[in-house]
């Protein structure tokens, strides 16, 4: 039988060694699932895999050839296609151009435009992505920007194909179609390399597991047959952790935020919301719903076109995002490439983007140390994994991303915090500590803001959840009384149904 195999892979970066001795190996025909905290290796071993990392030692064999790419292009060539977590994609260019990018079919030098239209709808059709194939790419949505990045990997006819978080920006449909594509792949005799920290994917397409701790292999499950879902976190994180969400209820205070009669771009009836000091609001709704478009709404990114918000009882402070920013209100956006962070700047200076004022006096000269001894205060505070606070922050994990951002919000004074899909792509054990970061926050006044398409999250964190369905609040539940069954009931359009298992 074919396989891949991985066979003691090294690779070290400065400070840091990424993979230690890494061995293990998949059989043609088979899904296995690669599980690990952020910074275990997993996205690591990809690029090793694909090109964009020499090993520094060890070999990787297909059919028993020796696999050494030395670029991506060459681990295409050979069969190898990757469909990373952060998108790769060409805003400017159409869905078309980015499915066949570097192979695009032409004649004496012209694209020929039908024949590259006709080829991208099959694979898109075959993927189940109902896009047009001439639309923008930076147009798209981030759950049909990630539907194209899978088509892209289908166009290489590849025998190897990783996943790395597929569905982190999916709605259940869009996932259901990913998972039966999955299953095709599996019946050609492809090799799939899975990588997801919803443990009810892993159990659901995977037949075997692989867990990477500190960049090392801990033990690979050769079939998951009674295997649970502590099994696979004690392995992750070398402890059991029997409730992630650890809510615990707390004091109230008055409204922070009092939201009557908004209306703009993303809502379709005017929508009424307030949020206590102290409380956690679970926002909840399908892909597009219309959470993203409240939230800009909210932070003043987008105007306006009827309605009030009022901040601790004043109106007027939130119209734009510096006027927000000013007045306590910070938004983590769930595109944390695109939108969170500067991708090629250092964590220190990503960091300290809020409060450099802070350390240059009359806005000429910036005082280093002093911002070097802030940025590390707050890296240290959130437990961020870094090798120094000079490293590029695109290089950290998602969940390491994701806290650098917060540790750059906290620097201020917060009076509300927006996050939306907040732990999107994150490992469970960074999961806690990202709900323990919002616990102290409520805990000290803070009002929370939620957005999240994981049922389970919703329901785990809240203190109440505002339900979204077609660009308005269906209804609020307490804490008390909601449930799957409810919640979901809320989220779906009227004359849609569906069943909790």
């Amino acid at each position: 039988m074919s396989s891949l195999r991985f066979d003691c892979i090294t690779k070290t970066f400065p400070g840091v060694k990424a993979l230690d001795e890494v061995s293990f190996a998949v059989p043609s025909g088979s899904v296995h699932a690669l599980c690990g905290e952020n910074g275990a290796g997993k996205s690591t071993l990809l690029k090793v895999l694909s090109g964009v990392h020499p090993a520094d030692s060890g070999r990787i064999e297909l059919d028993g050839a020796h696999l050494d790419p030395k670029a991506p292009i060459d681990a295409i060539r050979s069969g190898v296609s990757i469909i990373y977590q952060e998108l790769h994609l060409f805003d400017e260019l159409s869905v078309a151009e980015n499915l066949y990018v570097g192979h695009l079919p032409a004649q004496v030098g012209m694209i020929k435009r039908g024949e590259l239209n006709k080829k991208a709808q099959a694979i898109l059709d075959d993927v189940g992505a109902e896009i047009d194939p001439k639309t923008k790419c930076g147009d798209l949505p981030i759950a049909q920007r990630q539907m194209v990045e899978i088509a892209k990997a289908m166009t290489h006819d590849a025998q190897v194909i990783a996943f790395d978080e597929p569905t982190s920006s999916l709605s259940a449909r869009e996932v259901e179609k990913l998972f039966a594509l999955i299953a095709r792949l599996k019946d050609q005799g492809r090799i799939i390399l899975y990588v997801s920290h919803r443990m009810d994917e892993i159990f659901e397409v995977c037949d075997a597991a692989t867990i990477l701790r500190d960049g090392k292999h801990v033990k690979t499950f050769e079939s998951l047959d009674g295997i649970t879902r502590d099994d696979i976190v004690r392995n992750m994180v070398g402890r059991s952790i029997e409730d992630i969400y650890d809510y615990s209820s707390r004091d109230l205070g008055d409204p922070v935020v009092e939201i009557s009669g908004l209306e703009g771009p993303g809502l379709n009836e005017p929508l009424d919301l307030s949020v206590r000091a102290g409380e956690i609001i679970g926002l909840y709704g399908l892909v597009g719903a219309g959470r993203t478009e409240l939230m800009n709404l909210i932070y003043g990114s987008v105007s306006r076109t009827a309605g009030t918000i009022s901040l601790m009882g004043k109106l007027g402070l939130t119209k734009s995002p510096m006027d927000s920013i000013k007045n306590g209100v910070i938004y983590c956006p769930e595109d944390r490439k695109k939108e969170g962070i500067i991708p090629i700047r250092s964590v220190q200076e990503n960091v300290n983007l809020t409060v450099r004022r802070m350390f240059s006096p009359g806005g000429i000269l910036i005082k280093a140390k002093a911002e070097k001894t802030h940025a590390q205060k707050q890296v240290d505070k959130l437990r961020v994994k870094t090798s120094d606070i000079r490293q590029e922050i695109s290089s950290l994990s998602g969940g390491n991303q994701q806290k650098s951002i917060l540790a750059r919000w906290l620097s201020t004074d917060v009076k509300v915090v927006l996050l939306d899909e907040p732990t999107r792509g994150i490992d469970v054990g960074a999961k806690s500590e990202i709900y323990g970061i919002m616990y102290a926050l409520a805990q000290e006044g803070v009002a929370v803001l939620v957005a999240s398409s994981e049922l389970p999250e919703v329901l785990g964190i809240s203190d109440r959840i505002a339900v979204m369905c077609d660009g308005k609040i269906t209804g609020i539940l307490d804490r008390s009384e909601a449930t799957e069954e409810s919640v979901v009931d809320l989220s779906l359009p009227k004359g849609s149904s569906t069943k909790i298992a």
